[in-house]
């Protein structure tokens, strides 16, 4: 592969940090590069020192001659008195650009909805963004550098966005390097990781799944002292091994290896164990919806829908931007009455709401963090242990000498940090996350799942980060047209049914009509396609007594698994046929716990709707 550009030996400082310290780096023909780390650690700076934008103190940058390198930075330099075309195409003549059917693609994905004659003042944030984005990719570039390129897009949009990528450039040519904290789409995108850490940039081959497996094993081998972040990225890597995101696409990913690390990893959370809990503390109502409706002018956000979200779901809610999540979310907590329709709230459910936005702070601005924290209980319980609050910020990667930081100091990271823990002390039941993502790095967002797998409650969620979307939440649900629409196969499912909704608006026909849902059928859950099924009291003692009979199986399964798993280990090693026994033994006695497992959960549910 021929070499296109890199650095030898720079160094940059700044009054206050070490950012890159004698780094040397090379990018070739071929390679799609993602580049991770913690925030403030000089991720957008190694991309403009690279770029030439940034002048190092010391070292040398260099690029092949006639090189082309086209970036996107976090701050854009477009025009306020342009208009969007003029912004997007510049002055080449519309019968060039539209015939060009890559300009078109990109168009049509990033800013159809945009108006064409618009001025770029009148413009939003994310409007802004987009139009950018378009500007940079229909430009002939051999090199792409692009910082955050995620933000404001939905995840139709970021699917569309690492599928360009990835068919840009012919095999073993053109170049991309990207900043993003969006796991998915490094995953998708990039064929190797650059980790940048105290002034240092550590490579990795392959995509997110490899640079995990292989940070973990540095970690192990190096005997490092960061027990904490080394067990988070574990818990990432079992999740990731035993999910959707080991794929043998992935050639760098080495399975044998990732099992053998994760060999005493449990799952990444008890699902059964925490919707139990979650029953005991809600009850059996939570919030259903019945034959809502909103709307917003001309545009329906909501039409005739039935939804009951129960007592331990972990729900997440899909739509492109527009369609009215965040309306749903208001809804679902009582915040806005519907144009029609009911909405029932259990009477035991507590709200907590992590919204976009900060404003929940904008009243502590001038309070250091610790004189926060002092109007919170000084004891809390998290994973089944006690803890304090100072230390539970500590996990959210918060240093001691934070604690007296003024809040207004905070970074957005930080203070993003902090107001999901102050919800969390508010000891909620039913916790609704709108883009709890947002200004969080990977290893912070590795935290933040850690913290929520053994939250014990209802949870909804709503954001566009599809690995944390695939990650924290059990089911999906995707808003559109105005109904909700259950996706057991997840994010695939909701991108299928955007295919399915632009065909029929192609072909001229509805989307309930290719996809065979009336306009009356808007229920979300499978449970709910047909009417609940009455019971006589009798028949609801009877199914609570078997509940109860269930759970008494359930812990004696579990307690012969925990007893043939020691047999196992103390078994002689040598003895191949023996363990052979015992391993089918084991098979046998843990298929018999999920048969119990599962029936408890339909009973579970049979119970909740009646």
């Amino acid at each position: 592969m021929a070499f296109l550009f890199g650095c030898e030996g720079v160094h940059l400082e700044y009054p206050t940090k070490k950012v890159l310290d004698n780094v040397t780096l090379g990018v070739h023909e071929g390679d799609r590069i993602g580049i991770v780390g913690r925030n403030g650690d000089g991720k957008s700076t190694l991309l403009g020192v690279l770029a030439g934008t940034v002048e190092p103190e010391d070292g040398l940058v260099r690029h092949t001659r006639g090189l082309r390198i086209g970036m996107l930075s976090q701050r854009d330099a477009l025009d306020d008195a342009d208009t969007v075309e003029h912004a997007v195409v510049g002055d080449t003549p519309e019968y060039v650009w539209a015939g060009d059917p890559r300009v078109r693609e990109v168009i049509a994905a990033l800013i159809a909805d945009i108006d064409w004659d618009a001025q770029v003042g009148t413009l939003s944030g994310g409007q802004r963004r987009r139009v950018d984005l378009a500007r940079l990719l229909i430009g002939d570039w051999d090199v792409l550098m692009l910082d955050e390129p995620t933000n404001h897009l939905d995840m139709h949009a970021i699917a569309w966005l690492a599928s360009y990528l990835n068919r840009r450039w012919p095999k073993g040519t053109g170049a991309l390097l990207t900043v993003t904290h969006d796991r998915w789409f490094l995953d998708e995108a990039a064929n190797a990781m650059w980790e940048v850490h105290d002034g240092v940039v550590d490579p990795f081959e392959g995509g997110y799944s490899a640079y995990v497996l292989q940070r973990v094993e540095r970690d192990r081998v190096a005997r490092v002292t960061e027990q904490k972040r080394k067990n988070l990225m574990r818990k990432e890597l079992a999740w990731l091994s035993r999910g959707a995101r080991a794929r043998s696409t992935k050639p760098k990913f080495h399975m044998a290896l990732a099992q053998e690390l994760i060999a005493e990893e449990p799952p990444v959370r008890n699902t059964l164990e925490l919707r139990a809990m979650a029953m005991q503390r809600l009850g059996k109502q939570c919030v259903s919806l019945t034959r809502v409706s909103e709307r917003f002018g001309e545009k329906t956000v909501l039409d005739n829908v039935d939804w009951t979200v129960g007592p331990g779901d972990r729900i997440g809610i899909l739509g492109e931007n527009g369609a009215g999540k965040t309306t749903l979310l208001k809804i679902l907590q009582g915040a806005l009455a519907p144009d029609s329709g009911f909405v029932k709230i259990g009477k035991t459910v507590k709200f907590a709401v992590l919204s976009q936005r900060l404003d929940e702070l904008e009243e502590m601005e001038e309070y250091r963090v610790t004189e926060v924290l002092s109007r919170y209980r000084t004891r809390v319980v998290v994973d089944g242990k006690e803890t304090t609050p100072a230390k539970l910020l500590e996990r959210l990667g918060f240093s001691s000498k934070h604690l007296y930081t003024r809040v207004c100091d905070l970074s957005g990271g930080q203070k993003r940090r902090l107001q999901l823990l102050l919800i969390l002390l508010d000891e909620p039941n039913v916790l609704i996350l709108d883009e709890p993502g947002n200004d969080l790095d990977t290893d912070m967002l590795a935290v933040l799942e850690d913290l929520l797998d053994t939250w014990a409650g209802t949870l909804v969620m709503v954001t566009h980060d599809r690995y944390l979307m695939e990650r924290v939440t059990d089911d999906q649900y995707a808003l559109i047209d105005g109904k909700i629409r259950h996706c057991p196969r997840g994010v695939d499912e909701y991108l299928e049914l955007l295919a399915e909704r632009d065909a029929a608006a192609g072909s001229g026909r509805t989307f309930a009509d290719v996809t065979g849902q009336g306009a009356s059928e808007s229920k979300a859950s499978p449970a709910q396609d047909s009417a609940a099924p009455a019971f006589s009291n009798a028949e609801l003692r009877e199914m609570k007594k078997r509940l109860a009979s269930l759970e008494k199986k359930m812990a004696t399964a579990s307690r012969k698994v925990d007893e043939k798993q020691a047999e196992m280990d103390a078994a002689d090693p040598t003895d191949f046929v023996h363990l052979g026994e015992l391993q089918s033994e084991l098979d046998d006695l843990r298929k018999a716990k999920e048969e119990l497992e599962d029936e408890w959960l339909e009973l579970a549910d049979t119970l909740g709707a009646a």
